[in-house]
């Protein structure tokens, strides 16, 4: 996945619209993740009508407010546009953590070709080798909302693990697969130490009966 943006420049929808283009940037905030590559233009009318779910979708996966850990998830905006215009125009209404591509930037039509996209909106979903998860998970957006990325992390064997920096392991839910085991073994150990704990019980106190019986063998009662 990474090697796809190698030598390009990715920028920043933020206000200073920061660009990434040193090959530790671009490995710093695409490797290991989920990338969405989201093609769309400004003057597209179901591109404006999906861009408010798409929102609430990667905001609900990255921001803090929603939830504690952000996801493993990229989201790049690789315009159609037929202006720059129309490029910032859509760009104000993109969620602040979106990528893009420049509008001058010719990749973003070699893109289009790689991916094959007739028709906009397309969100193409990208495993992190870079292989193709979705060739377009709009209607399963729309359909299925955060469930998706779910879905995604299941298919691209993606393993989240709570010691990455600001990510989660939560949605493989390991705990439920080892939790039996480790019940079963901390059980079985229980068991052995009230094994041997009625053992030495039970030694003692045969071992004080035979005193008892040796103490009143051996005294003749009083007449």
């Amino acid at each position: 996945m990474v090697d796809l943006f190698l030598n390009r420049v990715l920028v920043e929808n933020n206000w200073d619209q920061d660009e990434l283009n040193t090959e530790r940037e671009i490995i710093g905030i695409l490797e290991n993740r989920i990338v969405m590559l989201f093609f769309a233009s400004a003057d597209c009318g179901k591109c404006q009508e999906f861009l408010p779910v798409l929102n609430d979708f990667f905001k609900r996966l990255k921001d803090p407010a929603y939830i504690e850990y952000p996801k493993l998830l990229a989201l790049i905006y690789i315009s159609l546009d037929q202006s720059e215009q129309q490029q910032e125009r859509f760009l104000q209404d993109l969620h602040k953590k979106t990528l893009f591509l420049a509008f001058e930037d010719p990749y973003r039509k070699e893109l289009q070709a790689m991916f094959k996209v007739q028709d906009v909106p397309t969100v193409v979903v990208l495993r992190p080798d870079g292989s193709v998860l979705s060739p377009n998970a709009v209607q399963d957006i729309y359909s299925y909302g955060c469930g998706c990325f779910r879905d995604w992390q299941e298919a691209a064997e993606l393993i989240e693990r709570s010691f990455m920096l600001n990510e989660e392991f939560d949605d493989l839910n390991l705990r439920s697969a080892t939790d039996p085991v480790r019940r079963l073994k901390y059980k079985t150990e229980d068991d052995k130490r009230k094994k041997k704990w009625w053992n030495l019980w039970g030694k003692g106190k045969a071992g004080g009966e035979e005193e008892e019986e040796k103490d009143s063998g051996g005294m003749n009662p009083q007449t």
